[in-house]
């Protein structure tokens, strides 16, 4: 099961949180859940590149609240908040003109990903950006793997690359790992993340320090 399970909804609950919170009923709920998802695709499809995160929502009867955790604010943020005033403005008409639910009160918070080497999206994103930029895909999942565990606060990461690599005629599976990634232990901090690059769909793992003992250091030295 360990392969089956979405390591991030496995461990709901436990270490993570959801990334929609709000409650609803009947009718609401739909409208409520139909507004995250293509918020969600608009944002992922227009930040594309500024090394995205999370997006997470919460929201009641009266307000909405976005939370953008991103490696790159600065790029969002703009000179002076023009970018992040832009974006709020972009998001508000998206909105508007799909008539999907939005609380009077609105407000969109960016945050950074203060260690971009341990967050699973942000890495997929580096090697997508890689492979967009025609480098050997080997050299690609080779030096992100070494960035990655040079952080300290990172146990093992896995990186999976599936398609025509390399422009060849025949899809073929390349896979990499170093460290350890326990699945099933669910107080494990392993993080996941899933990006295309072109047609080449990329899969991460990340297994992080946080929730294990300090015997487990030991393990990495």
């Amino acid at each position: 099961m360990t392969h089956i399970v979405h390591p991030y909804s496995h461990r709901l609950g436990i270490i993570r949180d959801w990334k929609s919170r709000w409650f609803s009923v009947d009718k609401k709920y739909r409208e409520f859940l139909k507004g995250d998802i293509m918020l969600r695709e608009y944002l992922e499809k227009k930040l594309r590149g500024f090394y995205v995160g999370s997006i997470e929502i919460e929201r009641n009867e009266k307000s909405f609240r976005l939370i953008i955790k991103t490696a790159r604010p600065g790029m969002i943020i703009g000179r002076s908040g023009d970018g992040a005033e832009k974006l709020r403005n972009d998001i508000l008409k998206f909105m508007t003109k799909r008539k999907l639910p939005l609380g009077k009160d609105f407000k969109m918070d960016i945050e950074e990903i203060r260690s971009p080497e341990s967050n699973a999206a942000v890495v997929a994103d580096m090697v997508a950006e890689g492979l967009e930029k025609r480098m050997p895909f080997r050299r690609v999942i080779k030096q992100t793997i070494d960035k990655v565990m040079a952080n300290r606060d990172v146990k093992g990461v896995k990186i999976f690359l599936g398609g025509r690599l390399g422009g060849a005629e025949m899809a073929r599976n390349e896979e990499l790992k170093k460290g350890r990634i326990p699945l099933q232990t669910l107080r494990a901090d392993v993080d996941f993340a899933r990006e295309k690059a072109n047609v080449i769909p990329k899969k991460s793992k990340i297994q992080k320090i946080s929730h294990e003992t300090g015997a487990s250091r030991q393990d990495r030295q």
